[in-house]
């Protein structure tokens, strides 16, 4: 009586484990990766005003909307109000969407108004909200500068960030 207590026991330990370990590989499993970051970095701290930077992105899921975001690294040295540039995106449908933005990043006076520490900022404009994708594919982005001088010091880097949206 004692051996079939200690092999129910076994049992029952084993079907614990079993469950738990299959519960864990099914939620490893069915966790997608959220957030997407995809950056180019100017090693002279510049973005030259004719280098458009591409940006190509996997998309997977066709099932839920994504945000797209731009961001860029500026150090103290950027001297502009705002970083105006051109987006052209290619879906991997072969819609093509074309738009100018102008992220502002200082005010009249000067301040920088977006996210400083001692040498570096970082800000971040929402260019496309809820965007549903109806073939997986790659999603290009291109990025021109349209600050209007040869080139744009005190930019470390530029960059897109794709975000499924959950809308």
């Amino acid at each position: 009586m004692i051996r079939k207590s200690k092999f129910k026991l076994k049992n029952v330990g084993f079907s614990y484990l079993f469950v738990v370990m299959s519960i864990i590989v099914l939620m490893a499993g069915c966790t997608a990766e959220k957030s997407q970051e995809y950056y180019h970095k100017f090693e002279t701290q510049a973005w030259p005003r004719f280098q458009n930077v591409t940006f190509e992105i996997p998309i997977n899921r066709i099932d839920i909307p994504y945000d797209i975001y731009f961001f860029a690294g500026l150090s103290n040295e950027f001297p502009f109000e705002s970083i105006p540039f051109n987006m052209v995106m290619n879906t991997p449908s072969g819609e093509e969407r074309i738009r100018e933005y102008e992220m502002p990043v200082k005010s009249k006076t000067g301040n920088f108004i977006i996210d400083c520490n001692k040498d570096s900022c970082q800000c971040q404009l929402l260019l496309k909200e809820g965007l549903i994708m109806t073939k997986p594919g790659t999603l290009t982005i291109e990025l021109e500068n349209l600050i209007p001088k040869l080139e744009a010091v005190g930019i470390s880097g530029v960059g897109i960030r794709v975000i499924q949206s959950g809308k």
